[in-house]
């Protein structure tokens, strides 16, 4: 729904009007041969964050000038072989965007730009490659100072930093994952839907985006040190909220109920989680709930066991809490992370290891160099002159939005927006600019369409929509020093380039018709096979970046399961990895009979999540499983020792991550039935 403009909404607006203004009248001074370039590129990278404006400004100049120097590069040499020249530009298409593709970070515009740029500067030369060069040199110098502007405006006028945006998203996450720990600890919470479950992973990813906007905020203070350890610890709560779910559903079908002792201690923490940081009896409760934990449960049979495990990731959590909030203080202070020390130490989590798909980022990126590849030979055969436009603006729709999982739907968008610009270009250019005779009157025409565009900017449903229409409608007026308009090539101009996104479109639906159901599949496969190869041993050494990858391919899950409406908890399979890592970490530090049944029970979880993943479905988890998981139990409770502990923990919750529903047996049982 379309929110009412706040007022960050109409100052944000009216700067980048401004600055767009600037930029126009710069470039009509300096006589450049198209300075509605400057002017719209003033919308494509402007940011109601001063941080986010500068990093997209950064990589896109750097963009533009490598775009332009394939273009100079290529068009002399292979003027006279239109084919060649075409095979080049489809390849460098391709390859660039392959590459941005697998940089979520502000960064891919190093690759983006210059995936489109280049044709867009080496196809209009084709028939002139003698004036590649001024070509090239004109459209980077409209861009730059369209970026200039932008930077130079933003940091200026009313700049709103980073970490005052980063703040509100960072409480709001914290206090529905606090919702969930209730939920969790204390049985008389309102519960909440998964669908909120799934949105705190994934707007994990969103937190990196702003993160990386920090680096480039000026007044950081070398606080996006300490809100990347924030962000690796928050990542660590959504799967440890799960587990405490399971553990307490689970002590809770046990005859004797969960214990009261400690469904008092778990309601004192969740009651404690909504304690700000600063009252003075947050540090001491916490150290006391800590004191509490530690108090040995009964032990020698399932009751105790799960108890225990449920004590030790209470435990997780309650230190986990204390580092997050003491890591908010360190970001909204802008104070450094020097001397400051985690409470929560089991995991180690990098924050730069993500899941990438090779093949289906391989097959995007390709199927769109192709399609350049056709566009441009179809073009260059036909002798149309303005088809280069088509290409272009194909080019440009296929590239930005080759990411999505279904593109069609935003190529539609664009295609309406495209023709909503020309009747808008078209009534302006023809109707009211003849009129104009001065900058200040051509600002006041531009001012009602741009200013209202602008405030559409930061609704997420609109903001795209509103971008290419400022975007679009700056390019199709065409400003000079002096007035020209012919009716006809305007028409044949943007006639090539509607055909060009419709094009893009059909070729899109043809060549990626699966939707969010293939990249959907392609993600549980890829978990189930990072699984077993966890469980086995084949990837260990690096668990900061295992731990990482995982939570990564968490935040690219949990929201598609949750749009497909599967019943998939991917939660659950995360947990199933740390365990895995957990028990192979602990396996070098056991003897005997401890580490045997603990090295069988990891091979036989291998063993199901390489069904799983040759099947390609979800497979009902095998008896001989829980028997291997049980034998180790076992084993682990005979076993003295800190490994053998955590050990035991980290079998008990992994039984109860595969086998939810199941009844556990004591160790002694479970030892029996192993023998026998």
């Amino acid at each position: 729904m379309l929110s009412t403009p706040t007022r960050q909404d109409w100052l944000f607006s009216v700067r980048t009007f401004a600055a767009a203004m600037l930029a126009l009248y710069i470039a009509l001074a300096l006589d450049l041969p198209r300075p509605s370039w400057a002017m719209g590129t003033v919308y494509i990278v402007s940011h109601p964050l001063i941080g986010a404006t500068r990093s997209k400004a950064v990589y896109r100049v750097f963009g533009t000038l490598l775009g332009a120097a394939a273009a100079v590069a290529a068009v002399p040499p292979l003027a006279d072989a239109p084919a060649l020249l075409s095979l080049v530009v489809a390849l460098w298409s391709g390859t660039l965007l392959y590459l941005s593709m697998l940089d979520p970070t502000p960064r891919h515009y190093l690759f983006l730009l210059p995936a489109y740029t280049m044709p867009l500067i080496a196809l209009p030369a084709v028939f002139a490659p003698q004036g590649v060069f001024d070509t090239a040199l004109a459209r980077s110098e409209e861009i730059i100072l369209g970026i200039v502007c932008a930077s130079v405006v933003a940091a200026l006028a009313w700049p709103t930093r980073v970490a005052a945006a980063l703040g509100p998203r960072m409480d709001a996450w914290l206090r529905d994952a606090a919702a969930w720990a209730a939920e969790s600890l204390a049985p008389s919470a309102e519960p909440r839907p998964a669908s909120s479950r799934h949105k705190l992973a994934a707007d994990l990813r969103a937190f990196d985006q702003l993160i990386t906007h920090l680096s480039y905020d000026a007044a950081r203070h070398d606080a996006d040190a300490a809100a990347r350890e924030l962000r690796a610890r928050m990542s660590m709560l959504p799967p440890l909220l799960s587990s405490l779910t399971d553990l307490r559903a689970a002590l809770r079908r046990q005859p004797a109920g969960l214990p009261p002792r400690l469904e008092v201690l778990m309601a004192d923490i969740a009651e404690w989680q909504a304690t700000p940081l600063d009252d003075p009896h947050f540090a001491g409760r916490g150290r006391q709930l800590l004191q509490r934990l530690e108090q040995a449960p009964p032990a020698g049979d399932w009751s105790g066991l799960l108890e225990g495990t449920l004590r030790a990731r209470l435990r997780s959590l309650v230190r986990l809490w204390q580092d997050c909030l003491s890591l908010r203080q360190l970001v909204m202070h802008k104070q450094p992370l020097r001397g400051w020390k985690p409470a929560y130490t089991r995991w180690e989590v990098a924050d730069r290891s993500r899941h990438h798909d090779f093949g289906l980022t391989l097959f995007t990126a390709g199927s769109v160099a192709l399609g350049v590849f056709l566009g441009c030979l179809g073009w260059i055969g036909s002798g149309w002159t303005d088809g280069g436009n088509a290409v272009i603006l194909g080019t440009v729709a296929c590239c930005l939005f080759a990411s999505l999982d279904e593109p069609a739907p935003q190529m539609r968008t664009l295609f309406v927006v495209n023709l909503a610009c020309t009747l808008l270009a078209g009534v302006l250019l023809f109707a009211v600019l003849p009129a104009v005779h001065e900058f200040e009157t051509l600002a006041l025409c531009l001012a009602a369409p741009f200013l209202l565009a602008g405030l559409l900017f930061g609704q997420p449903r609109f903001g795209m929509a509103a971008t290419l229409l400022v975007v679009f409608t700056s390019n199709l007026i065409g400003l000079q020093q002096t007035y020209s308009a012919d009716f006809e090539s305007f028409l044949n101009s943007n006639l090539a380039g509607a055909a060009g996104i419709l094009l893009a479109l059909m070729w899109t639906l043809a060549t990626r018709p699966f939707g969010k159901e293939l990249a959907l599949r392609r993600l549980t496969r890829a978990n189930w096979n990072d699984l077993a190869r966890n469980a086995a041993g084949h990837q260990l050494g690096d668990y900061a970046r295992l731990t990482a990858k995982m939570l990564d391919r968490l935040a690219l899950l949990a929201p598609r399961l949750a749009a497909a409406g599967q019943p998939g908890d991917p939660f659950r399979e995360l947990r199933v990895g740390f365990s895995a890592l957990d028990l192979q970490r602990d396996e070098h530090r056991l003897h005997g009979e401890a580490r045997q049944t603990v090295d069988a029970a990891l091979q036989a979880v291998s063993g199901h999540y390489r069904a799983c993943a040759a099947a390609g479905a979800s497979q009902a988890t095998p008896a001989p499983l829980m028997d291997a998981l049980d034998a180790a139990i076992a084993g682990t409770a005979r076993a003295a020792g800190l490994a053998a502990q955590e050990a035991r923990h980290a079998l008990v919750e992994l039984r109860v991550a595969l086998f939810p529903d199941a009844d556990g047996r004591a160790p002694a049982a479970a030892d029996a039935g192993a023998r026998s």
